[in-house]
């Protein structure tokens, strides 16, 4: 089965910087889609950020609104493990960040990913 294993999550100051990790296994990594949501309490999940498989030669990467500019997705394929940089935190992306991946996601259908990691507490402190 697909395991998605989160790290990299802390406590840091408005401005600040953390790279979340996120380690996948069960699954031929390059195949899938891979992408990152988060939750803060009492509100819904939210796309945060996605990058596609492998079209070619060619990567894609998407990226809410709200954290373009600020947040990097990367991914390592030989590690199978997908990263988000976060720099120039703010108060409001406090939030448990989780790791999705997916066979067949799209753009358009940014909520819809296959298999979730178990999440990463991310406070920024104003």
């Amino acid at each position: 089965q697909v395991q998605l294993v989160e790290s990299g999550g802390g406590l840091v100051q408005a401005g600040g910087s953390l790279r979340l990790s996120c380690a996948a296994s069960g699954l031929t990594f390059n195949n899938y889609n891979m992408g990152w949501f988060r939750q803060a309490p009492g509100k819904e999940r939210e796309f945060v950020t996605a990058i596609t498989r492998a079209s070619g030669r060619t990567y894609y990467a998407y990226y809410a609104d709200s954290v373009k500019g600020r947040f990097t997705i990367s991914r390592d394929n030989a590690k199978n493990t997908v990263y988000l940089q976060m720099n120039g935190l703010k108060p409001e992306d406090t939030a448990v960040y989780y790791c999705a991946a997916g066979q067949r996601w799209t753009y358009e259908n940014r909520n819809e990913f296959d298999s979730w990691g178990q999440g990463t507490q991310v406070t920024v402190s104003s």
